[in-house]
């Protein structure tokens, strides 16, 4: 999505992307870091760049995995070196919705996946945050 602006830096020896997230400098984290072959992608919510949500998980989960594709793609990967996914929801009664989205992304890649309600995300407004683990190759 041409609204994701993901930075890339050197730090310690490894590539470490940046979304812009307001919690990045705070926690001291980046999106997603890259070592050798693996890209790790932190837990992302599917927050807008206005700051916004969307009111259901279905178009929360697309733009969490559009932030994980983005943070992906500039360390130099590709959404088919995604090997894992792990994807907390605060109501796992909607996890149909999230499988459907999940799955037309990754439907020809099939990473292992995980799904796992959890009382409360960082932000109230957030319905799920997505983790996701790449192997390039």
């Amino acid at each position: 999505m041409s609204d994701i602006n993901i930075t890339v830096q050197e730090r310690v020896g490894r590539k470490c992307a940046s979304s812009g997230s307001k919690w990045e400098p705070i926690m001291g984290y980046s999106r997603a870091v890259r070592s050798g072959n693996t890209i790790a992608v932190t837990g992302s919510v599917g927050i807008n760049a206005d700051g916004s949500y969307a009111k259901n998980v279905g178009e929360q989960t697309a733009r969490s995995l559009a932030i994980i594709r983005a943070a992906v793609e500039a360390l130099g990967g590709k959404l088919e070196h995604v090997i894992r996914t792990r994807m907390y929801v605060v109501d796992v009664s909607k996890w149909e919705e999230v499988a459907r989205v999940h799955g037309s992304v990754f439907s020809e890649i099939r990473p292992a996946t995980t799904i796992v309600e959890v009382p409360r995300l960082i932000d109230g407004e957030a319905l799920i945050e997505i983790e996701a683990d790449a192997i390039v190759t």
